[in-house]
């Protein structure tokens, strides 16, 4: 319980002569509205950062680090785009550049799709094994066979190449289906991915940022503007298949 300094309150008037009574019994009730104040304040506030605490909204951001790239980068291999090379930052995000690359070795990647794709927004989505199938309906909603892992944010800015942790978003109680809080969802990121190709505050803080394009940027830049399905505003036409994502050396693509 935090309490006031005595030193803090304003001096009283009772200890000055010449005041009457009324004064005196009105600054008493001033100073005990004030203590009430103050105390229903501190109760609120404990209130409010437990709900936040137990609703798993108190999340650590790395703050001041400058991302140290790993040894190795993902060379994302598509069908028809070309590449697109990744280095990762295991100091920013070491867990989910940890299950990115244990995705990557077990060959979990080879065959899923760019399933979302918004030249406006400047934006591209894999991963999702689900995009494996025929089924485009079902594209975006899959996991690996892994556990989620919580958030690892940073003050470190999306921008322009960009690579991000997809995770799912906070969504009502619907029929049988529990509710996702904000909180809950920020812990529920797994294996797609995302890359921007412009700034994007709107992530910034808000989604686990692992690493970066270096090279094949302009790659993303096509697969953002293929065409998309009517009526359905970033589902690709035609499907945008990652044929394979194997880890490199990055001193292979420095330089070029």
């Amino acid at each position: 319980m935090y309490r006031i300094p005595s030193s803090s309150y304003p001096e009283s008037p009772s200890d000055k002569p010449g005041v009457s009574r009324i004064v005196r019994r009105f600054f008493v009730q001033s100073r005990v509205a004030l203590i009430l104040f103050v105390l229903v304040s501190l109760v609120t506030g404990c209130r409010e950062a437990a709900e936040d605490s137990a609703d798993g909204q108190d999340i650590d951001i790395t703050t001041n680090v400058k991302p140290v790239p790993d040894d190795q980068v993902a060379v994302v291999t598509t069908a028809d785009f070309g590449i697109i090379v990744i280095e990762l930052y295991p100091n920013i995000a070491p867990k989910m550049v940890e299950r990115f690359k244990q995705l990557i070795a077990e060959g979990f990647y080879d065959g899923t799709a760019f399933h979302r794709i918004n030249a406006q927004a400047g934006l591209i989505q894999g991963g999702d094994p689900l995009s494996k199938d025929s089924d485009p309906e079902n594209d975006g909603t899959g996991d690996s066979h892994y556990p989620n892992i919580p958030a690892e944010f940073s003050d470190l800015p999306f921008e322009r190449g960009s690579v991000g942790a997809a995770r799912r978003s906070a969504v009502p109680a619907i029929a049988e289906r529990a509710a996702i809080t904000e909180g809950q969802a920020r812990n529920t990121a797994n294996c797609q991915f995302f890359i921007t190709l412009q700034e994007s505050p709107q992530y910034d803080e808000e989604y686990t940022l692992f690493g970066k394009v270096i090279h094949g940027l302009n790659n993303a830049d096509i697969i953002a503007g293929a065409p998309v399905q009517e009526g359905v505003a970033e589902r690709p036409l035609d499907k945008i298949v990652i044929q394979k994502i194997r880890l490199e050396p990055r001193s292979n693509y420095i330089g070029i």
